[in-house]
């Protein structure tokens, strides 16, 4: 739809010769490096962080012991009786759908939450680029180009006026 849309207005700016004549201020903002580097970004990304770290070291937990498990499953396949491998199998196995389920689980319920703290600062984002765009008398401000040169690069500008908000 962004593209549609630029491309509509690519196309009123190239056949209107008083609308492509007049002085227009463009504004670009790297979205993808506003929500790597803002403030609001780097805090969201290391709440995450916390909030999934005990899951994630349980996580790692279960992957050294089915490792282990495995290991000593190899080094005395040959000792053991059918009867207790084929149970160590089976131990290992559901405990490997086990850690592929919780591995899954944290996967989305990661990506759910990350996708909710990134959405309120991609519309944080959006209020400050407007607030510039009407400060500095912008006409167009683009958050996504194949090219923009660096002279309309505003996107450090975005990222300091983040800083500054809570």
């Amino acid at each position: 739809m962004r593209r549609s849309l630029l491309g509509l207005l690519c196309v009123i700016c190239l056949a209107c010769p008083l609308v492509a004549s007049a002085d227009m201020r463009i504004g670009f903002v790297n979205a993808e490096r506003v929500m790597r580097e803002s403030a609001p970004a780097v805090r969201a990304l290391k709440k995450l962080e916390k909030e999934f770290e005990r899951r994630d070291q349980d996580l790692q937990k279960l992957a050294k012991t089915l490792q282990s498990m495995q290991s000593s499953m190899e080094k005395n396949a040959l000792t053991m009786q059918d009867a207790e491998r084929k149970a160590k199998e089976r131990e290992f196995a559901e405990m490997s759908r086990d850690y592929q389920r919780k591995e899954r689980s944290l996967r989305e319920d990661y990506a759910q939450r990350q996708h909710d703290e990134l959405s309120g600062i991609q519309e944080q984002a959006n209020r400050v680029i407007q607030q510039i765009a009407e400060k500095e008398k912008y006409d167009l401000i683009l958050q996504e180009a194949v090219y923009a040169n660096p002279n309309i690069d505003i996107t450090d500008k975005v990222i300091k006026a983040l800083a500054d908000t809570k």
